[in-house]
């Protein structure tokens, strides 16, 4: 205990109170270290949940011991990365979340025992606006999604039904093309018996109309998916020939732009046509008529007795004249053949296709280790625009135009980074990148504790202390004396030396009593003050050292 007293006393309060902060900050920052080490990596369980979703979600983890944490006013959970999966598949059992919604599970929570069919309507209802907000909340671009339905009765005695309808509310992120409406809109006419796409209206969380539902299609709409439809068929030519010409005269060194004419209307056409000589014999009707006649022969003379009705001719069959006569008939049906064709054609049809494009020349070493431009040849135009030709089904009765240039680009290409090289040592995922950050952090910090904080401490606890004055007094009132002051001291006691002396005998014995006397003073003194006599016998050892 002595030992440690005096070597605390020795060290002194400044130098104790710096060790103490210099141990404290490595326990703290190791701590640290080891804590962050330990630590699990959180990442996003779900975000953007409702409170009650939020509560639900957290007494499941408070009673499965796993630990989150809260973002966002309590909109995100964070978990440990590697269990999300399991975690997700646990709550997804039971329902979790639910985004506020009630979904057919509605009828598992209720007894049906003694339930009206008001009650089992109105169930049914709410269980399909659930189920319909939850497909739809599960779109990338939609947050959050409610929906009210109305499906009408048919009343009894009544032959008119009305058609059932269907409003929603969305809260997306961003702005919802035309195309991802009318899927919504087809969505939940398609999951509704009887409903109608035009019956279904929609609005986002600002309050703007996005599909009007009013029973008659959306012009604007439609207008729209027209031209979303160019756009498509533009960017699906431009692609495939950027990457054609791309592949002969380099990558970025060809620019393409596409105009595409499409004809909207749609239009049915029928055709009948005859062939006269494929004629073919259908029925033949044959009818012959054979007619006789008998005549006097009284020489043309007219009597009455002859005009007499049952008078008999004057001499009997004798001048009689028979005349005899037959007719045939016949009559051929044939039917000529008849070929009847109909055509529909739909809208979307290309009616006239204009391609522009652009390529660089050719760059080529003068030799002094500077790129010289060249232009391309006719050849080589005229074979690039052969090729565009036969890409996009090149058409001169519907007046297709291709028009091919050669012009120097403003950036010349770096041909030493062009490459085909597949991913690299360096291509790093989000999770990676965010992982380097946090060490950097991490070793940022730790360096300037160290350079900043730990080093001047150290150096402050390693550096020699000042010698203490023997002059000043102790406690007690008696002197403390310098090293220097005690051989002085003991050198006075041992009286001069006197080198004049010529008994070489006498001086030395005078010498060596002068160093006894000296010897005895200075173990006075140590006997006297021992504290300082260790300071001084530290400090030649220093200098010695």
């Amino acid at each position: 205990m002595e030992n440690v007293s005096g070597i605390l006393q020795r060290l002194g309060l400044a130098r104790l109170a710096a060790m103490v902060l210099v141990a404290v900050l490595l326990l703290g920052f190791f701590a640290f270290l080891i804590f962050r080490a330990t630590s699990p990596s959180m990442a996003p369980l779900y975000s953007g949940l409702s409170f009650e979703d939020s509560s639900a979600i957290v007494s499941q983890l408070q009673s499965s011991g796993t630990p989150y944490e809260l973002r966002g006013e309590g909109e995100t959970i964070l978990v440990p990365r590697d269990q999300i999966t399991t975690i997700r598949m646990n709550l997804a059992a039971d329902g979790l979340p639910s985004n506020g919604q009630v979904g057919y599970e509605i009828f598992d929570q209720q007894s049906t025992l003694g339930a009206t069919s008001f009650v089992q309507d109105v169930n049914l209802v709410r269980a399909l606006e659930g189920e319909l907000a939850r497909t739809i909340s599960s779109l990338a671009r939609v947050r959050t999604a409610r929906v009210h339905l109305v499906l009408p009765k048919r009343e009894l005695f009544r032959r008119e039904r009305a058609d059932p309808s269907a409003s929603i509310t969305l809260g997306v992120r961003g702005t919802l093309s035309s195309s991802e409406i009318n899927a919504i809109q087809y969505l939940v006419s398609s999951a509704i018996q009887g409903m109608s796409p035009s019956q279904v209206s929609i609005i986002d969380d600002s309050g703007r109309l996005l599909a009007a539902g009013n029973g008659d299609q959306n012009q604007a709409i439609v207008a729209s998916d027209m031209y979303e439809r160019a756009i498509a068929v533009e960017t699906r030519l431009r692609t495939q020939l950027e990457e054609l010409i791309g592949n002969v005269v380099g990558a970025g060194r060809v620019r393409v732009q596409v105009s595409a004419e499409l004809d909207f209307n749609r239009m049915t056409k029928s055709t009948e046509t005859y062939d006269p000589e494929g004629q073919v014999v259908r029925s033949t009707q044959t009818r012959e008529l054979a007619n006789s006649s008998v005549g006097a022969n009284n020489g043309g003379a007219v009597s009455i007795g002859n005009e007499l009705p049952g008078a008999s001719p004057a001499n009997g069959d004798a001048g009689s004249i028979r005349d005899q006569s037959s007719t045939t008939e016949e009559t051929i049906n044939y039917e000529i053949s008849k070929s009847t064709e109909t055509q529909v054609f739909e809208a979307g049809s290309i009616k006239r296709l204009s391609v522009a494009v652009l390529v660089d020349g050719v760059y080529v070493d003068d030799g002094n280790g500077a790129a010289t431009y060249q232009p391309r040849t006719e050849e080589q135009l005229a074979e690039i625009s052969a090729l565009v030709s036969s890409a996009i089904g090149y058409d001169a009765q519907r007046g297709d135009q291709i028009e091919v240039r050669n012009l120097q680009f403003a950036e010349r290409p770096d041909l030493a980074a062009v490459g085909t090289e597949g991913p690299g040592l360096f291509d790093f995922t989000r999770d990676d990148l965010i992982s380097a950050a946090e060490m950097l952090v991490t070793l940022l910090i730790s360096l300037a504790l160290i350079l900043f904080v730990m080093r001047p401490l150290l150096k402050r606890v390693l550096e020699p202390e000042e010698p203490l004055p023997l002059a000043d007094l102790t406690a007690d009132g008696s002197a403390q004396m310098t090293p220097d002051m005690a051989i002085e001291a003991a050198n006075g006691a041992a009286g001069p030396n006197t080198p004049e002396s010529p008994d070489l005998m006498g001086e030395a014995r005078s010498q060596g009593e002068a160093k006894t006397r000296t010897l005895a003073k200075v173990g006075e003194l140590v006997s006297e003050h021992p504290k300082q006599a260790s300071v001084i016998v530290r400090d030649w050892l220093n200098q010695a050292a």
